[in-house]
């Protein structure tokens, strides 16, 4: 895998603040000038898909990266805060928490021999595979939540 996890980290941050700013332009278009829904929807759905990009990519790095859970946490939840993703990225690369390369291979750290740690090195070395799978994962989750639809409309 060429991209390193804070290049992957840091493009995911950048595109999860963009596509808040293109909601949060569509929100304020929908409402001041009665534009259509559907470029609501679009930039709704399009944000959701880099939330969710972002999402597996903040686990993935902290995994790799072994931050602490309340960081990787921290790094998903921050996604629900418009404009914090890219800020906590210079955040971890201040503190050089996304320094290094991925995890292929196994060290004398105990916690490499974990079953987890080794299908995460499994798949970390099998990079297409890898995005394939995130990818099926993502695209099944936003599938099931379209289904689902609007938030508001979960309980109805």
């Amino acid at each position: 895998m060429d991209a390193k996890p804070k290049d992957i980290f840091g493009s995911f941050a950048r595109l999860e603040m963009i596509t808040w700013a293109l909601l949060i332009a569509a929100i304020i278009a929908r409402e001041t000038i009665g534009l259509a829904g559907t470029i609501f929807t679009i930039a709704g759905a399009t944000h959701g898909l880099a939330f969710m990009g972002y999402a597996v990519t903040a686990v993935l790095v902290g995994v790799n990266q072994r931050w602490s859970i309340g960081n990787t946490v921290l790094a998903v939840a921050l996604a629900i805060v418009p404009f914090a993703t890219y800020p906590f990225d210079r955040y971890l690369e201040k503190r050089s928490l996304l320094e290094g390369e991925w995890r292929i291979e196994g060290t004398k750290d105990p916690r490499d021999n974990s079953w987890f740690d080794k299908l995460f090195r499994w798949f970390i070395f099998r990079p297409l595979l890898l995005v394939l799978t995130l990818a099926v994962f993502v695209v099944s989750l936003f599938a099931f939540l379209l289904w689902l639809g609007p938030p508001g409309e979960w309980g109805n």
